[in-house]
């Protein structure tokens, strides 16, 4: 059988490549985090299972020439400021803990625009997950 779904390119991917001819992508994927999250008597006082995705569009860059992390972003920056933004403090809302992480990221001059999202695993028994999702650019 010959597909005929059309390729879809992600609208941040389109709104840069405008601009430059490449991009490239830093991702996390489902980051298992332990959370002090919610709003709900029964969530107080206690961490929860909760998936953090992150997709940085970093700024055009050369291509690394020697395979040094010297010529790249580190990652390992925004996983540690991650858990630093998240440990020993309660948050309410899953759309606070998105929106500060996606600040967090705009902290780092290589990011040029960034994609978050945030899935409490345990809420409900009959469905995998429940979260919310964020996409900003860097203001101009």
């Amino acid at each position: 059988m010959i597909s005929t779904a059309v390729p879809t390119i992600d609208p941040i991917e389109a709104r840069l490549l405008e601009r430059e001819p490449s991009i490239r992508k830093l991702f996390f994927r489902d980051l298992e985090v332990q959370a002090h999250i919610g709003i709900n008597d029964s969530e107080q006082g206690q961490s929860q299972n909760v998936l953090v995705n992150i997709t940085l569009y970093m700024a055009p860059g050369a291509r690394p020439q020697r395979d040094s992390i010297k010529e790249v972003f580190n990652y390992d920056q925004v996983r540690d400021a991650l858990h630093d933004l998240i440990d020993g403090r309660h948050i309410n809302l899953q759309e606070t803990l998105v929106e500060e992480i996606a600040d967090m990221c705009f902290g780092f001059d290589a990011v040029v625009a960034v994609r978050v999202s945030s899935e409490k695993t345990d809420v409900y028994d009959d469905c995998a997950g429940v979260g919310i999702e964020i996409v900003r650019l860097r203001a101009d």
